[in-house]
């Protein structure tokens, strides 16, 4: 078997920047376990799977070690690759179906945009956990439907936070973001996924449902600029819709190709 695959720099507008999705086209049907061994070969964050022999599109995603409900940046590169190579089937606007419901990409300004359910995180009590894995004290500590969320002062500390790893995996969720104000936009953050195999996440468009309706609260605007302080970086526009989040951003093709699976 033969499969198209394509690897996207999701929420970057140049090569080696933003955060890098494997996407593989099905024609047919693939079994969980390749699919899973796919990922795990290509040793990125998310590799995603779009079976284009369904209406509307179904999409998953897999680390290198679990299936995941929800990933932003392979959903850009997902709606990149399909409207680029295939326009006729992605049309004006692409529906995926997905273990997170219904989402639909458009075309935007700033590249393309996803419409993403709301996140509203709730704050919960801080404990010691999570003071020794920052090895900084949050202002608060908050618990969304993945992640928790650790607010801290400014920009420098959240570039400055080097976690303790072996401690996050004992934390029951699926990771931590820490985030805090922006220098030069409205807020920064870094996303960080140990139990899932990603030590850090470059860019993380999953996270903004939870960081945007965080931050619109705190800010009291519903238009946001954000940025992903991790090494390659990556720049995300959000906006809230009541229990929807906008994320927009742009992508750069890395390369095209096919996988021979034997």
């Amino acid at each position: 078997m033969k499969l198209k695959m394509y690897q996207v720099d999701a929420f970057a507008n140049k090569l080696f920047s933003g955060n890098p999705a494997a996407v593989v086209i099905l024609e047919s049907p693939l079994k969980d376990d390749v699919m899973q061994s796919i990922a795990a070969e290509n040793n990125l964050s998310e590799t995603a799977f779009v079976s284009i022999y369904e209406s509307p599109f179904s999409i998953r995603w897999f680390t290198p070690s679990i299936e995941v409900d929800l990933c932003g940046h392979a959903t850009l590169g997902s709606a990149r690759i399909l409207f680029e190579y295939y326009p006729t089937l992605a049309g004006e606007e692409i529906n995926f179906d997905s273990k997170s419901g219904s989402l639909k990409v458009t075309k935007a300004d700033t590249g393309l945009c996803l419409n993403f359910p709301a996140d509203y995180p709730a704050e919960v009590e801080l404990n010691s956990l999570f003071i020794e894995i920052l090895g900084i004290e949050p202002i608060k500590l908050l618990r969304g439907k993945d992640d928790y969320l650790a607010v801290l002062k400014n920009q420098q500390q959240i570039k400055e936070t080097q976690p303790k790893f072996s401690l996050l995996k004992k934390v029951d969720a699926r990771g931590l973001v820490i985030s805090a104000p922006g220098d030069e936009v409205d807020f920064v953050s870094r996303c960080f996924y140990p139990e899932a195999g990603i030590e850090e996440d470059p860019v993380t468009g999953s996270a903004h449902t939870m960081l945007t309706p965080y931050w619109a609260t705190q800010l009291n605007k519903n238009e946001l600029d954000a940025y992903q302080l991790s090494e390659r970086g990556g720049k995300l526009n959000c906006s809230l819709a009541n229990e929807r989040v906008l994320i927009s951003g742009d992508s750069v093709i890395y390369f095209e190709g096919t996988i021979s699976i034997v």
